[in-house]
């Protein structure tokens, strides 16, 4: 027990000194975090007030610009539905000769068909629905309508008026909906911080408003107006000469056909340069990949030369801890030993992490290059599909004058 009662280690004066500016940093570190946090915060508050403003700001700015969309649209609907009520009232028959225009309307209508199935075997990210595809299936529907338009020449009158009527009513029931849909916008708009009444519930409104998209509630009108314009059309048709409609669903056929070849050229010279930066893409990853894989080596080279100077100190350490009684003593060089294999250790730790990161990149960049090669090989097959097959498809198609 005498051992107990014997005076307490002492420490160096290096010791003493260490404790001290470790207890330094801390507090300077913990004083510097502190006022870090002090600033974020003041930050985030300001942060918070410029957002509130900007969001209400632009939520009253949206819905000013919503209730002039709704008003355009309507004047739209009300001008179409105003023109179906006198198509209704003036309606007149005619006589129409139509079976050999209609039966023209053949060769382009198999063409388009024949063009939108060969390119549903592009594949991957290239079986898009892009503005060919569009312009395809607006020629369809140009070709269908014209068909339906001189088909229906053949029909008497109460067949178009029922179909006017039949326009009438979704026209009209738009704007009613359109006005009512005025109404509640026009009273948000007027509604603000102050205004009483304000909804102070939590309720979720994830989900309102979610239903149709403006673009689809825009296309909903479109398809409303551009019904009443066919409706119209055909009505219309039966009141004009017989060689002013045949001249008419031509000049609309051709029209269309012109404008799927633009497309057609302009889809064709997108690929092409897609492709082209697609394969400088791939040239310049492979002079990545050779890079890496010389980053790669320069590592293993590293961390091998680090193993010989560790095994080194390790050895020293080892041969020195034989040192007898108070010659093992824990001198500068002792320290420095034992520092220098921390560092080595270190050393090769990092080393390694970053060897291992190169592998990783290394099996990155050649996964990168498969996916490359294949995009190419797409673009490939996309490029055969709408300037090979489609072109000579398209290339005897004459729109003739009915």
């Amino acid at each position: 027990m005498s051992w107990l009662m014997g005076s307490p280690d002492k420490f160096l004066p290096s010791e003493w000194k260490h404790a001290n500016q470790v207890h330094f940093r801390s507090s300077e570190a913990e004083r510097s975090l502190s006022q870090r946090l002090t600033a974020e915060c003041q930050r985030l508050v300001e942060e918070s007030d410029k957002s509130t403003k900007h969001m209400q700001q632009d939520a009253q700015k949206k819905l000013e610009q919503r209730i002039q969309d709704i008003k355009f649209w309507r004047q739209e609907l009300d001008q179409k539905f105003e023109e179906m009520v006198q198509e209704i009232e003036t309606l007149l028959i005619f006589k129409s000769r139509v079976e050999r225009a209609l039966e023209s309307c053949s060769e382009p209508f198999q063409v388009t068909l024949q063009c939108l199935t060969v390119r549903q075997k592009r594949v991957a990210i290239d079986l898009v629905h892009d503005e060919v595809e569009e312009e395809l299936l607006k020629e369809k529907e140009v070709i269908e309508g014209v068909m339906v338009l001189l088909q229906r020449t053949l029909e008497q009158i109460n067949e178009q008026i029922r179909l006017i009527r039949s326009v009438k009513y979704y026209l009209e029931k738009d704007l009613q909906d359109k006005f009512q849909a005025e109404r509640i916008d026009d009273f948000c708009a007027l509604l603000t911080n102050a205004s009483p009444g304000l909804n102070r519930g939590n309720s979720d409104f994830s989900s309102v408003g979610t239903a149709v998209t403006p673009e689809e509630w825009e296309s909903l009108c479109i398809l409303n107006i551009s019904k009443a314009e066919k409706e119209k059309n055909n009505s219309l048709s039966l009141r004009a000469l017989v060689d002013s409609l045949l001249e008419q669903t031509t000049a609309d056929m051709r029209r269309q056909y012109e404008a799927t070849g633009r497309a057609f050229e302009l889809r064709i010279e997108e690929t092409k340069t897609a492709k082209t930066q697609l394969e400088n893409q791939l040239n310049e990853l492979l002079a990545e990949t050779a890079n890496q894989e010389k980053n790669l080596e320069s590592l293993r080279v590293a961390v091998a030369e680090k193993e010989a100077p560790l095994k080194v100190a390790q050895t020293r350490l080892s041969s020195r801890s034989q040192r007898p009684n108070v010659e093992l003593c824990h001198d500068p060089a002792q320290i420095r030993l034992l520092e220098e294999v921390k560092e080595l250790a270190n050393h090769i730790e990092r080393l390694t992490k970053a060897l291992k990161l190169s592998e990783m990149e290394l099996k990155a960049l050649a996964r990168r290059q498969l996916s490359l090669e294949e995009e190419i090989q797409v673009k490939t097959n996309s490029l055969y599909i709408d300037e090979v097959i489609c072109h000579q498809l398209r290339q005897p198609v004459v729109i003739h004058n009915f």
